[in-house]
């Protein structure tokens, strides 16, 4: 148990230091790129639609690998589930920083007065929680000593935090507004 105790703590302590980081800091979009489209905003979007996509792509490998779908798993699978899963958490890095270090983390009023959204909040906060539970994925991943179900519990840790965070900014976003236009001035 003392793998797992260790990597939950160590997750929550980097959640909390990431909210905090996200709380204190003064956003600014210097120090970021669109990679191509229009705003920042419009790359995090498509970029979080990737993300969502590998998740659920690392939920169905993990489960084909473990044997849970019924069938045996191709031997190409798990060359792929590690392969997504490193693309998934660079791309969360990406996101992460433009998310706190362009927006920070929002809570109480906005300068005109107006109060910050629950959507906001809430997806604030599964963002530093995202963070956390991939540090634990990561030790879960790597420990050769931990108990059996650390891994699937980790797993599953971080898939349902990701997906909260999806929906509550690409979803919403793409409910709201569309399709983030790429390219372009304006």
């Amino acid at each position: 148990m003392a793998i797992p105790l260790a990597a939950f703590a160590a997750g929550a302590v980097v959640a909390l230091l990431v909210g905090v980081f996200g709380k204190v800091h003064d956003a600014t979009l210097a120090g970021t790129t669109t990679l191509g489209f229009r705003t920042v905003i419009g790359m995090k979007v498509v970029l979080s639609v990737a993300i969502g996509v590998l998740a659920v792509f690392q939920l169905i490998g993990a489960l084909w690998i473990y044997g849970k779908l019924g069938r045996t798993a191709p031997s190409w699978l798990g060359t792929a589930h590690r392969t997504s899963g490193a693309i998934a958490v660079l791309l969360i890095v990406v996101v992460a920083y433009h998310c706190l270090w362009a927006l920070g983390l929002e809570s109480g009023t906005l300068p005109d007065g107006e109060p910050v959204s629950t959507r906001t909040v809430v997806h604030g906060l599964l963002g530093c929680a995202v963070i956390g539970a991939l540090v634990v994925k990561v030790v879960a991943v790597r420990s050769r000593r931990a108990p059996g179900w650390f891994l699937p519990v980790a797993g599953g840790l971080l898939f349902s935090v990701l997906i909260g965070a999806v929906l509550t900014s690409a979803v919403w976003y793409l409910s709201a507004k569309g399709w983030p236009a790429s390219g372009g001035y304006g």
